[in-house]
């Protein structure tokens, strides 16, 4: 016969580990990084180590692309699989719009060393702007995530092509609650108009106003301006850091004449 006495004693018996509480499962960070490559202007050979260099440093999951070039006539590589092969580990998805087997090819790429359930493209509106965006779903330490980059129209003047392009890529993408990184070259500040629905969607900038004046790099003729950008849903990541990267220049080189942005993200 079981008593109360009995099942007291078995409870006193347990070992300690079997009656504390659970502890709360690890947070594995998302490491992100976006940098705008210049496609091969400049010294290409020195600036394809500085790049590979800054972005093995960055340890990135995940890295976004932009002006990425690849020209038989010039017997260049696709660059996002040469910087891919440099790093180790990484798998390389690049779009274009010009069609696969042109001896010229020119856009966006993604890499990631994270598995790849879903590989999708879209060129963007108006169809004679050369405009792209790609979207990566993948497994990020056991749950999906969406990682899209893209890179708008450049011109000053052109805040409605761009606030168009912006709808078009926010429209495309799935609407199923997987959480969305959103990243690229946007050619525009946080405070332009056309980014406004970004916002709206429920995206945050990862690098946040006034942590730095510029993502170009002013010896390039540039004006300072913050235009490349990683955004990422708060209901579904915290930052844990955001920053620039690739902006110190070696005997005088920059890796690109943009700067790159990398963020961590630990998943709520």
């Amino acid at each position: 016969m079981v008593t109360r006495r009995t099942l007291l004693a078995a409870a006193t018996a347990l070992p300690v580990a079997a009656c504390a509480p659970r502890a709360a499962a690890p947070r594995t960070p998302l490491r992100a990084v976006t940098f705008n490559i210049w496609h091969d202007a400049g010294n290409w050979p020195l600036r394809l180590k500085l790049l590979t260099d800054v972005l093995r440093a960055a340890d990135a999951d995940v890295i976004a692309l932009q002006e990425v070039l690849q020209d038989s006539k010039k017997n260049l590589p696709n660059q996002a699989e040469t910087i891919a092969a440099a790093l180790g580990g990484y798998s390389a998805h690049f779009m274009s719009t010009s069609p696969e087997g042109a001896a010229n090819r020119y856009g966006n790429a993604i890499l990631t060393r994270l598995p790849v359930q879903a590989v999708e493209t879209i060129k963007l509106e108006p169809l004679d702007d050369y405009r792209t965006a790609i979207r990566l779903r993948v497994e990020a330490h056991g749950r999906p995530v969406d990682m899209v980059n893209t890179h708008l129209a450049w011109q000053p003047d052109a805040g409605p092509v761009r606030a168009r392009q912006i709808r078009g890529l926010l429209d495309w993408l799935p609407q199923d609650g997987v959480p969305l990184v959103l990243m690229g070259d946007f050619n525009a500040p946080l405070d332009e108009a056309a980014l406004a629905a970004i916002a709206v969607h429920g995206l945050d900038p990862a690098l946040r106003p006034g942590s730095t004046d510029t993502t170009l790099v002013v010896s390039r003729g540039h004006q300072p301006r913050v235009i490349d950008h990683i955004f990422a849903d708060p209901r579904a990541f915290d930052v844990i850091d955001a920053r620039r990267i690739g902006d110190a220049a070696v005997d005088g080189e920059y890796p690109s004449d943009h700067f790159g942005v990398a963020t961590t993200l630990t998943p709520r």
